[in-house]
């Protein structure tokens, strides 16, 4: 893709000094298109989701794959793999009908410091939020504010633990209230609710507008954000989030998390 009219082939890092809002979004519109799309699908943990057609398979399966998605890519989704068919690659059934022997099962699932009693925790977790609150969806739609979901994802956390856990099975989810980014459920929370017909997102969510979503913040997408200039603080973590959302959704209120893609694929596969 060539750069914005008149940059040439300038040092990148001196972009943001080029380019307006409108030039700015139309070099974003344009990696949109270029990274959302099936190809992306084969690098990228979404892809564990979309083993599954009934929706409580498919937002189970993409709420622990999403859960533990960090570090090596190739090692995020082989683990991820690994824990479906710990599972008899029925995630619904399992968490609805386990047994004690088979969360025994789970025992020696490890990835960097989620092990398998933080697997039963989860599936325990789980159990709960489909037996008595009315499932993923419902949970995360109930605290939802006009245009933020961090409120949601910290009462999400609340009734998730409200089961037999370990205490250092927590720290596996992030409370935005308290600072964190909460990277892994932001990116859960895109698959499930944002709606195109690209066919990475999911979008089987229907009770949650796509215009309240946050951006996965990471390592990748922050650099990206403070090179282009949206993002001027220095830590990934939620008041940082919060800049960066508020600049995304001056590009597109409606849909501001398809920003992702853009900053991702520019972070990821451009070394941008």
């Amino acid at each position: 893709m060539p750069l914005p009219s008149g940059l040439g082939h300038q040092n990148k890092k001196n972009i943001r000094f080029h380019m307006n809002q409108k030039e700015l979004k139309e070099f974003l519109d344009e990696k949109v298109i270029q990274y959302n799309n099936l190809d992306f699908i084969e690098s990228d943990p979404v892809q564990i989701p979309h083993l599954f057609t009934q929706k409580e398979d498919i937002e189970i399966a993409g709420f622990l794959s999403a859960s533990i998605a960090w570090g090596n890519r190739k090692m995020i989704i082989k683990n991820s793999h690994k824990m479906m068919e710990l599972m008899g690659n029925t995630p619904y059934d399992f968490v609805m009908s386990h047994t004690a022997s088979d969360l025994e099962r789970l025992e020696n699932f490890v990835h960097r410091t989620f092990n398998g009693k933080d697997f039963a925790g989860f599936i325990k977790g789980l159990n709960n939020i489909y037996k008595n609150h009315n499932g993923l969806e419902i949970v995360f739609a109930k605290h939802q504010e006009k245009d933020s979901l961090q409120k949601s994802i910290s009462e999400f956390k609340k009734i998730f633990f409200e089961t037999d856990h370990l205490p250092r099975t927590q720290k596996h989810i992030s409370d935005p209230l308290n600072n964190s980014a909460a990277k892994r459920i932001n990116m859960y929370l895109r698959w499930m609710v944002r709606q195109d017909t690209k066919g990475v997102d999911l979008g089987i969510w229907k009770n949650i507008s796509p215009a309240a979503l946050s951006c996965p913040l990471d390592v990748h997408s922050g650099n990206v954000a403070r090179k282009l200039g949206l993002l001027s603080r220095k830590q990934n973590d939620g008041k940082a989030l919060a800049e960066l959302d508020l600049k995304l959704r001056e590009l597109d209120p409606n849909d501001p998390v398809k920003y992702d893609f853009a900053l991702f694929g520019l972070g990821v596969f451009e070394g941008f």
